[in-house]
C-alpha cells in the first residue's frame, strides 16, 4: 500500500480525465516544494541519467527514510514531488519493497512521458533505493 499522500495524488490524476490538467497538476506539485538550497546541489547529490539537472538529498532519522530533490525543468520537479509523496516517511527497510512501477503506473505516467523523462524518473526511483539500501 503506497503512502497516504500518494494516495492522494491517485485520487486527484482520477478526478481530471485530461492529460493537461494533470501535467499542470504535477507542475503545480513540483512549485509548492521548497527549493532544495544551492549548498546541497553538489555532484554527490546529482542524479545522473536525467535531460534535466536533479538533485536528491536523503535525510534519514530514526529508521525512516525522508529526502528533498530539486530539478531546473518544471515537469521533473513535480516528478520529483510524486516520488515526495510516494517515498518520503517510509520505513528505510520498506524503500525497497515499494513498487514504483506499478504505484506509478496507478498514474499512467509511463503512457505519457518522453522516453528521456521515464529514463529519468527511473533514474531518480534507483537513486532513491540505493540512498535507502546504504542507510
Amino acid at each position: 500500500m503506497a503512502q497516504e499522500a500518494f494516495e492522494d495524488v491517485v485520487a486527484d490524476f482520477e478526478f481530471l480525465e485530461d492529460w493537461e490538467d494533470r501535467y499542470r497538476l504535477v507542475i503545480e506539485m513540483g512549485k509548492a516544494m521548497e527549493p532544495l538550497p544551492e549548498a546541497l546541489r553538489v555532484p554527490a547529490t546529482k542524479v545522473e541519467g536525467c535531460a534535466s539537472q536533479v538533485w536528491l538529498h536523503p535525510e534519514i532519522s530514526d529508521g525512516v527514510y525522508h529526502f528533498r530533490g530539486d530539478s531546473d525543468a518544471m515537469i521533473v520537479r513535480g516528478l520529483i514531488a510524486v516520488l515526495h509523496r510516494l517515498y518520503d516517511g517510509v520505513p528505510v527497510a520498506e524503500v525497497g519493497k515499494v513498487d514504483a512501477r506499478t504505484e506509478l503506473g496507478r498514474l499512467g505516467l509511463h503512457d505519457h512521458l518522453s522516453a528521456q523523462r521515464s529514463n529519468g524518473l527511473r533514474a531518480m526511483i534507483e537513486r532513491i533505493r540505493a540512498q535507502a539500501a546504504a542507510a
